[in-house]
């Protein structure tokens, strides 16, 4: 057939739709399918209590802190939800009662039903939460939640999500589709170490989060922050020499909370140029393959940063800058809380786009430079430093004249030393939830007994 690849499909063997696109019968699809067929299986809808989350407006709702709510966006490269930064609802709008069907317990997985279609998280703590309908809140019964996610990360899960996707323009999976999502049931201890495995990544994950707190806190503290009482006035003025010095006439830059936190931390008399210079080290695209492109959707809530891969010439169209191991990006969109991130040893020579202010630091290690630009108060002058536009964004010349860190050495080396556990433990945990995944594949791909002795020798 000159290259071309073709599947036959018995009219009785359709599925109750009648599907007889080519994509429900791509080769990978086919051969998943006859992968888990000589396998002891059971499909979700058997396997869980299967619903979906909110389905009426709640952005009225939307506060800065109270019960989470998750959408789609915050499962993707969270296995354990409350890593996410999802947005907040009231506790009055967390119990309407057309809420409460989708009101989140400790075990259920949520599984990403448009958009991203297949990305998932597991609810790992009885801590009141919520979601929209874009997520299935799949419900364990007979099998563990971990496994359950665990199979559904796999690619034999993935082939099967992907298969059942339907729609042209932007993809969804039913939930009455789940009946044809089938997960393996394996007779051994097979599910009981997966489990474990999950378990333990999630130590690790915890171990992420304090540790992040920890630094946090550690600079606070040393800021001299930890005990500051913002005033609050119900009225406040300003002068017109202030205001045209700063070429800023809204209130909230004028407020007294934020002169007093700018001139609390300006007493050292040093700005972010002072301890790192801006990095504009651009790129020819003619010398030059392809590259790893970093923008803002890859950037974690947790401090580091994925990419893509890119051609030199779309990279050329995209990006600005390259980065260095040790340099931090910071978002200049405003507000996007917390969107900075730290370039790793492995990502040298990669590219980011031009929504990124690039800092080398120079007096002050990376560590704390992330640690600061990540603080809520930090965060918030950056806001208000954003012009005011449809997409406001804070100017490179802006965020260098924020006011810098100054601390000690020894509170120095004990936030560094916090990040970098942090950034160990996150290792560990990915690494044991890949090790899972891969025990998933293996099982199924050559036996349980072959999946035991593969996760037995992680211990070793």
């Amino acid at each position: 057939m000159g290259g071309l690849e073709a599947a036959v499909a018995p009219f009785s063997e359709l599925e109750r739709t009648w599907r007889i696109d080519a994509e429900y019968f791509k080769k990978e699809f086919l051969a998943t399918k006859e992968e888990l067929e000589p396998l002891e299986k059971r499909h979700v809808a058997a396997l869980t209590h299967v619903s979906d989350g909110n389905h009426f407006t709640i952005s009225e709702d939307f506060v800065d802190e109270g019960i989470p709510y998750y959408r789609g966006q915050d499962v993707v490269g969270h296995f354990f939800v409350e890593s996410a930064a999802p947005n907040f609802i009231t506790e009055e709008a967390y119990n309407r009662k057309y809420m409460k069907r989708s009101h989140l317990k400790k075990g259920d997985v949520l599984l990403s039903i448009v958009g991203t279609i297949g990305e998932l998280s597991l609810v790992d703590t009885d801590a009141p939460a919520t979601c929209s309908c874009k997520l299935a809140i799949l419900r364990p019964q007979s099998v563990e939640p971990e496994v359950l996610a665990t199979f559904l990360q796999s690619k034999y899960g993935r082939n099967q999500v992907k298969r059942l996707t339907r729609g042209a323009i932007q993809g969804s999976l039913l939930l009455e589709d789940m009946d044809q999502l089938w997960v393996p049931k394996w007779a051994t201890m097979l599910p009981k170490k997966i489990a474990a495995t999950v378990q333990e990544s999630r130590n690790h994950s915890v171990l992420v989060r304090k540790n992040t707190e920890k630094a946090e806190a550690l600079l606070f503290e040393a800021l001299g922050l930890a005990n500051w009482a913002p005033p609050e006035p119900l009225t406040y003025s300003a002068s017109s020499v202030d205001a045209f010095a700063s070429g800023r006439l809204d209130a909230q830059f004028f407020a007294p909370r934020i002169q007093q936190l700018i001139d609390h931390l300006s007493g050292a008399g040093r700005a972010l140029g002072d301890i790192a210079t801006p990095r504009r080290e651009k790129f020819d695209a003619a010398k030059h393959g392809d590259f790893d492109y970093i923008q803002i959707g890859d950037l974690d809530g947790n401090g580091t940063t994925a990419s893509s891969r890119v051609s030199a010439e779309e990279a050329a169209s995209r990006a600005s800058w390259f980065v260095r191991p040790g340099d931090v990006i910071t978002s200049t969109v405003r507000p996007i809380r917390r969107l900075s991130a730290q370039i790793a040893a492995d990502q040298d020579g990669f590219v980011c786009s031009s929504g990124f202010v690039v800092l080398a630091p120079t007096r002050v290690q990376p560590e704390l430079l992330l640690t600061y630009l990540r603080l809520p108060v930090i965060c918030e002058l950056m806001d208000l430093f954003a012009s005011a536009s449809m997409y406001p964004a804070i100017s490179e010349a802006d965020i260098l004249t924020l006011p810098a860190p100054v601390v000690d050495t020894a509170t120095e080396q004990a936030v560094v030393s916090a990040v970098r556990e942090s950034r160990a433990a996150r290792s560990r945990s990915y690494a044991l939830l890949d090790a899972a995944k891969r025990a998933v594949e293996i099982a199924i791909e050559d036996s349980e007994a072959s999946a035991l002795a593969y996760l037995d020798n992680l211990e070793a």
